[in-house]
C-alpha cells in the first residue's frame, strides 16, 4: 500500500512537472521564455542611441519602434492613436494608455536666406520642402543667416502649434513592464524644444508722435484707444512691447505742436505698452514740467523707459532686462536731432562713444544680449506726394549714420535700431550683429507722403539667453490715423523694396 502512495506520488509530482514545462514551452515563459526584440520600422533618427539605451532592458514582448511627421505637438505623452490627437488636453487625458508611448524629438520649420523678401509659404509648399529636404531645418538648428517663414500665414514662434512639422517617435509595447522601463530610459534623451513658457518675445516699433493733426482727431473721437483699436491685439500678445514717444503729455496739446493731449495715453496702455523710449527730439516742446509729469507717469503705471529722464544721470541708465532665462541690456541714445537733456533738466540721453562703449563692455562682461537704439538725423527729402525711395537708403540723412551704427555693433552690440526715421529705412547684417536704420512711424500725423504713413516692427524672440529669430512686421495708417498690421503682400512688397535700397 505505501509502495502505491509513493509510486502514485511520484507520477503525480513527473506528470505535475511535465504539465508545468510543458505549459512554459508552449507559452515561452519561464525556462523557455524567449525575449523580445526590438524592432525598427522604417527609417529612425538616433536610431543607434535608442537601440543602445534599450539594449538595457530584457524585454518581455516584442517591442516596435518608428517615427512619423504630425502637425500636432506630442510632448512626452501617451496618446491612444495620432488621429485621436486634437489637443494638449487629450493628450493628458490619455495617460493611462500602456501600449504606445509618443516622443518629441524634432521640430521642422520653413527657412529663407535672411534677406528674402517672402513671409509665408502655403501648407503644400510646405511640404514639398520637407520631401526634397530643402528649405527646411530643426528649430534647434535656426542660424543668424535664415529667416524662419510662416505657413499659410501662421508663424510658429507666435503660438508654438501651427507652422511647423513635429517629429514624433512612436513605441509599442505588449506589457506595461516594457512600457515602465522605456519611458525611464527614453524621456532623459529626449531634447528640450522652444515654447510659450520660455520663450521671450521683445517687439520693437518705430516712431510714435501723438499731436498736431491727431489732435484734432481726438477731438472728433474723444478716446485714445481709438488709435490703436486695429494694432492693439497684435502688440499685445508680446512679452515686451516697445516704442520711441517723441511727445510729452500736456494740457497745452494743440494741432499747432508736437505735444500729446493726456486722452493720448490710453492709446499706449491699450497696446499694452511695456518699454517707452524717450530719445525723441520733441519730448521737451511743451517744457520741462511735461516732460517730468509724463516720465513720472510712466513710471506710476510701471512702463520701463530708456533713453531719456529726468536728468542726464537719469537719463543715460540702460534698461537691464531679465526675463524666461534671458538677460537684454537696452540702450538708446539721441544724437543729433536736438532735446537733449541739458544735465539737471529733462531730456533726451546724448550720444557719447566713450559712454556707448563703456555700457556695452559692462553688457557684455554680464553676458547681456546687448540692444542699442538710436535717434539719428532725418531725411526730410519728401518732395512730393508720391512714392519717393530716396529716404530708404541707409545714407539719406545728413551725417554718416551707417559709420556711427555699425560702430556699435563693433562694440560689441547685437543689433542697432534707428528710431527717428519717418520713413522705413533699409537694414542689413554686418559683424554678426544686424541692423535696421530706420523703422518709420507707427503714430504719427503725416499722411502727406506715402513712405511716412508705413514702419517697420521687429519682434526679437529670444530663447535661453541666444536670440533664436527677428521677425519683420509692417503697420500702416491712412488719414483716419488708425494704424494696422500689413498683410502679407504688403510686408513682402515693402522689405523687396528695403532690399533694393541696400
Amino acid at each position: 500500500m505505501l509502495r502505491k502512495l509513493i509510486l502514485g506520488g511520484f507520477c503525480f509530482l513527473i506528470g505535475a512537472g511535465l504539465a508545468f514545462f510543458g505549459m512554459q514551452f508552449f507559452l515561452k515563459t519561464g525556462f523557455f521564455k524567449v525575449p523580445g526584440k526590438l524592432i525598427i520600422e522604417g527609417e529612425v533618427s538616433n536610431v543607434e542611441q535608442y537601440t543602445k539605451t534599450l539594449a538595457e532592458i530584457e524585454l518581455d514582448k516584442d517591442m516596435t519602434i518608428s517615427e512619423y511627421l504630425s502637425d500636432k505637438n506630442i510632448t512626452h505623452k501617451a496618446v491612444p492613436t495620432q488621429d485621436l490627437v486634437e489637443s494638449v488636453e487629450e493628450v493628458e487625458q490619455a495617460q493611462d494608455v500602456d501600449d504606445a508611448k509618443y516622443y518629441l524629438t524634432d521640430i521642422l520649420v520653413p527657412v529663407a536666406d535672411f534677406y528674402e523678401p517672402k513671409e509665408s509659404i502655403t501648407g503644400a509648399e510646405f511640404e514639398e520642402r520637407l520631401a526634397s529636404g530643402e528649405g527646411v531645418t530643426s528649430v534647434l538648428d535656426l542660424a543668424e543667416t535664415q529667416k524662419l517663414l510662416a505657413v499659410d500665414g501662421n508663424y510658429w514662434l507666435d503660438d508654438f502649434t501651427d507652422g511647423a512639422k513635429y517629429k514624433i517617435l512612436k513605441v509599442e509595447a505588449e506589457t506595461v513592464g516594457d512600457m515602465a522601463n522605456v519611458t525611464e530610459l527614453l524621456t532623459p534623451l529626449m531634447k528640450e524644444f522652444p515654447s510659450s513658457e520660455t520663450v521671450l518675445s521683445f517687439t520693437q516699433t518705430g516712431v510714435t508722435a501723438l499731436g498736431r493733426n491727431m489732435y484734432t482727431k481726438m477731438a472728433q473721437v474723444g478716446v485714445g484707444a481709438y488709435f490703436s483699436a486695429n494694432i492693439a491685439e497684435y502688440l499685445r500678445k508680446f512679452d515686451l512691447t516697445h516704442t520711441s514717444n517723441e511727445s510729452s503729455f500736456s494740457y497745452y496739446a494743440s494741432v499747432n505742436n508736437i505735444c500729446s493731449d493726456w486722452r493720448f495715453l490710453d492709446t499706449l496702455i491699450d497696446i499694452g505698452l511695456d518699454i517707452v523710449e524717450l530719445t525723441g527730439n520733441h519730448n521737451i516742446d511743451c517744457g520741462a514740467g511735461d516732460a517730468i509729469s509724463t516720465f513720472e507717469k510712466y513710471q506710476e503705471l510701471g512702463i520701463k523707459t530708456v533713453g531719456g529722464g529726468r536728468t542726464a544721470e537719469e537719463a543715460e541708465i540702460p534698461l537691464v532686462i531679465s526675463q524666461k532665462g534671458t538677460n537684454i541690456t537696452m540702450l538708446a541714445y539721441n544724437q543729433s536731432t536736438g532735446g537733449a537733456t541739458l544735465g539737471a533738466t529733462p531730456g533726451a540721453n546724448q550720444y557719447y562713444a566713450e559712454n556707448a562703449m563703456a555700457r556695452i563692455a559692462e553688457a557684455k562682461e554680464r553676458g547681456d544680449f546687448v540692444i542699442v537704439d538710436v535717434q539719428y538725423n532725418e531725411c526730410n527729402f519728401y518732395d512730393d506726394v508720391n512714392e519717393n525711395t530716396y529716404c530708404d537708403r541707409a545714407d539719406s540723412a545728413p551725417g554718416d549714420q551707417v559709420g556711427l551704427f555699425r560702430s556699435l555693433i563693433d562694440m560689441g552690440a547685437n543689433i542697432v535700431v534707428g528710431t527717428s526715421a519717418h520713413q522705413t529705412q533699409t537694414y542689413e547684417q554686418y559683424n554678426g550683429g544686424e541692423i535696421y536704420y530706420g523703422l518709420g512711424n507707427i503714430f504719427f500725423d503725416q499722411v502727406w507722403w506715402p513712405g511716412t504713413t508705413r514702419s517697420l516692427g521687429l519682434t526679437h524672440y529670444f530663447w535661453n539667453g541666444r536670440l533664436l529669430q527677428t521677425r519683420r512686421f509692417g503697420t500702416v495708417y491712412d488719414t483716419s490715423y488708425q494704424t494696422r498690421v500689413m498683410n502679407t503682400e504688403e510686408i513682402e512688397w515693402l522689405i523687396n523694396r528695403l532690399n533694393q535700397a541696400r
